[in-house]
């Protein structure tokens, strides 16, 4: 029985211990974080889009967490610079991602401003990115012979489009492509001191 007793009693002290170096520390660390004056709370568009990005599981292949240059590549694929816990205040749940089968999404809305490029990609992606394994996401849009008032076509390039048809984003791609274009973290976290000059 004393053997059963130090065996718990062993178990709860690593489970003790684990969970505050795994959940409360961070959290100290992180909890008074402000975000940064010049990143901006999701607009209901945004929101939407976010939800549809986790929804067809965007986060399974996208990270949107760049790396520092002395940990990896990061700067030089042009992903922008490393980023800090105040980036994602506005982010619940946090959407970092672990996975990198496409490129990093942090800065995606810096990179790829145009809307109709990002419908385009979400349609079609590699008549965008040749070799892309990104799976076609057909299924937010619609092929019409003719538009309705309000629709946003779809400008593919040539021999992407149906044959003869149009082609309409619906109010999800529209809204994905919100939270995508939303995603520009270019802004400067951090203020430097000024650099020491030689008054000599």
């Amino acid at each position: 029985m004393d053997e059963e007793t130090r065996l718990i009693g062993g178990g709860m002290v690593m489970l003790s211990l684990a969970t505050s170096a795994l959940v409360v520390v961070p959290y100290m660390t992180v909890r008074d974080v402000k975000a940064p004056e010049a990143l901006k709370p999701y607009t209901e568009a945004q929101l939407r889009g976010r939800e549809v990005y986790i929804a067809n599981g965007c986060v399974y292949c996208h990270s949107q967490q760049p790396r520092a240059k002395s940990l990896g590549p990061d700067t030089a694929r042009g992903w922008g610079r490393a980023s800090v816990a105040a980036d994602y205040a506005y982010d619940t749940p946090h959407l970092l991602g672990t996975m990198r089968t496409g490129p990093d999404l942090f800065n995606v809305g810096a990179r790829q401003p145009s809307e109709q490029w990002h419908l385009g990609h979400l349609y079609q992606p590699r008549a965008y990115v040749e070799g892309s394994v990104m799976p076609s996401y057909r299924f937010l849009f619609e092929t019409k012979d003719k538009l309705d008032r309000g629709d946003v076509q779809v400008q593919l390039p040539p021999g992407y489009a149906p044959p003869g048809k149009l082609v309409a984003a619906s109010r999800d791609a529209l809204d994905l492509v919100a939270y995508l274009q939303a995603l520009n973290h270019t802004y400067p976290v951090v203020n430097l001191p000024e650099p020491l000059t030689d008054k000599r």
